[in-house]
């Protein structure tokens, strides 16, 4: 990060202040509560040496030991009230962190995902925003309440007698000097436990997303040290953090117990020479006992916040990640809605700085209705046309634009409402098949299924399924073949009506009859919508109203079947290979 970005990156304090302050007016309830708890723990001192005067004058005692039963009693129950309003406005600042984070991470442009962790994202989301509960409730509000009770009860001690106070804030002074060192410390094993905790939710996404691989490879043994590697830096790192906090909080004990010692020992001495009472030592040690509660909370709060400081700043740098605007979603275009036109001219692309050019002025021509297939050799950039095109990226120079209109002038929301997108791999959610259909259509009402299910030959499928459309298909579709996932997707794609239709190697996983099959119906829907195909098998481009050949991140030829094979050596040997040059 360079130092202007440092430099512009607020406080952590500030950072949790923004979290706390929806929740401002229950938060100061709490508190209120907690204060309250505070000063009927203050009065207990107070009453105890009034009773002990009444024991020392023969005095009735009965009114006093009302009034320590009354406060005790107070204290307990308003201390429980307190501590659940606390504990419910913290889970609540949890939740509206979760909630505004997943929502960030849903609208990450695909450049950040490409250079993060998944399993690091996902780790931002649950272990670092569960870190918010308590330096919600033990930082910011422990510092608080704390603060202002430990202010308190010094100023009560000092009424009771200066002296004695002065010897035990010279001991809390030293006390203090150590955590001073200590502190620090903290916060830096705090955020190395919790980045290694998103190294081992990253390396276990990548396990897990390609397990079937890693078992057929042998590899579990190794995936399993690289597992067990991250769990133990967060374990070391967490070790770490414990240490230097638990030094913390026994310093703190540490110098109430000599303090009370110092007490004892000098007030002893004062009660010798008749400066003080016993009573008034008495109330001066309560007092005393009273004080390790504020200070213990005060030292927490501060080790706490060390924590909480390194979960905001991951959850931040997640925050800071180039994300696309939030939008409203838009309608999906109407079935008479005119099919799109699309052009891309000198357009040049990378996918990073460091990598080498995809596209190299790329320019090509669609018109509205028909179907245009893209073919070339493996690498040529036809699948980065469709990304170009989704604004899944922006290309460094040239222009793309959709019904004459450059493509950045268009709502992101509006812009992909008119597209359908059938990707390479197919990806297939987990939850019922009927979830993954109406993903991208949640309105369309059972006709509109029934025949997108008929058009995509998935009928058969769904009476075989225990649930039909509700049956769950797994992780990512495990339940269903290659080819009944293909399917699927085209179904969601049609589903939409999409004024542009793009298809990504879509029949690549399908037999001969149910290829044929789709393709006929691609050709239907070509006569009513625009239509892109990516294809290696060039069976499934032949009857395209043209063809874009593109070789080495250029278009080197459109035509038709016919023409191309005559015309582009390129194609022609492609055509041959696939045993295409007789379907002229």
């Amino acid at each position: 990060m360079s130092t202007a970005e440092s430099a512009a990156v607020p406080p952590p304090w500030r950072l949790l202040l923004g979290y706390v302050r929806p929740h401002r007016w229950a938060l100061l309830a709490g508190a209120l509560l907690s204060l309250v708890t505070g000063a009927t723990g203050l009065l207990l001192p107070l009453v105890a040496r009034g009773l002990i005067d009444d024991l020392a004058h023969d005095r009735a005692i009965t009114g006093a030991l009302l009034g320590l039963s009354a406060l005790v009693v107070a204290n307990a129950s308003v201390g429980a009230l307190g501590s659940y309003v606390l504990r419910r406005t913290a889970e609540s600042v949890v939740l509206e962190a979760r909630r505004a984070l997943s929502s960030y991470l849903l609208r990450l442009r695909i450049t950040a995902v490409d250079r993060s962790e998944p399993g690091d994202l996902m780790a931002r989301i649950t272990s670092d925003t569960t870190l918010l509960r308590e330096v919600t409730t033990d930082s910011l509000v422990g510092l608080g309440t704390g603060g202002l009770t430990l202010v308190a009860t010094v100023v009560l001690m000092g009424v009771v007698d200066p002296v004695l106070l002065g010897v035990t804030l010279a001991v809390i002074l030293g006390a203090g000097t150590v955590l001073g060192v200590i502190v620090p410390r903290i916060n830096r094993a705090s955020r190395r436990a919790q980045d290694a905790v998103g190294v081992m939710g990253a390396s276990l996404e990548r396990v897990l997303g390609a397990l079937r691989t890693v078992k057929a490879s042998g590899a579990e043994a190794r995936e399993e040290r690289a597992l067990h590697e991250a769990a133990e830096e967060s374990w070391r790192q967490s070790v770490r953090a414990a240490k230097w906090s638990a030094a913390a909080g026994n310093t703190a004990g540490l110098a109430m117990q000599t303090a009370f010692i110092t007490v004892l020992a000098v007030g002893g001495a004062r009660v010798a020479t008749g400066a003080i009472d016993v009573a008034t030592l008495v109330a001066f040690l309560l007092y005393v006992f009273y004080l390790m509660s504020p200070i213990q909370q005060v030292v927490g709060a501060i080790t706490q916040y060390q924590t909480g400081s390194a979960a905001l700043g991951r959850i931040q740098e997640a925050l800071r990640l180039p994300a696309e605007p939030a939008a409203r979603p838009a309608p999906l275009p109407s079935p008479a809605a005119e099919p799109a036109s699309l052009a891309f001219t000198d357009v040049r692309f990378r996918y990073a700085d460091d990598l080498p050019y995809v596209h190299h002025g790329v320019s090509f021509e669609v018109p509205a209705r028909g179907m245009t297939a893209f073919v070339g050799p493996s690498g040529a950039g036809k699948t980065t046309v469709f990304s170009l095109i989704e604004r899944f990226y922006d290309p460094e120079s040239g222009t793309i634009s959709l019904d004459g209109r450059a493509l950045p002038d268009w709502e992101l929301p509006r812009l992909r409402s008119a597209i359908g997108y059938v990707e390479q791999d197919a990806p297939v959610l987990s939850g019922s098949l009927r979830d993954n259909l109406l993903l991208g259509n949640p309105d369309a009402d059972e006709d509109a299924v029934r025949r997108v299910l008929k058009t995509t030959r998935l009928e058969d499928l769904v009476d075989r399924l225990p649930q039909g459309l509700d049956t769950l298909v797994g992780h990512r579709g495990t339940k269903l073949s290659g080819g009944e996932r293909q399917r699927v997707s085209i179904a969601r794609a049609l589903l939409r009506a999409p004024r542009l239709l793009l298809l990504d190697e879509a029949t690549s996983q399908l037999d001969a009859v149910n290829e044929a099959a789709l393709r006929d119906t691609v050709t239907d829907v070509a006569r009513t919508t625009t239509v892109l195909v990516v294809a290696h098998r060039l069976s499934t481009v032949t009857t395209a109203d043209r063809i874009v050949v593109m070789d080495a991140g250029r278009v080197r030829a459109v035509g038709t079947h016919r023409e191309l094979v005559a015309a582009d050596p390129l194609y022609a040997e492609l055509a041959a290979t696939q045993f295409l040059a007789t379907a002229e």
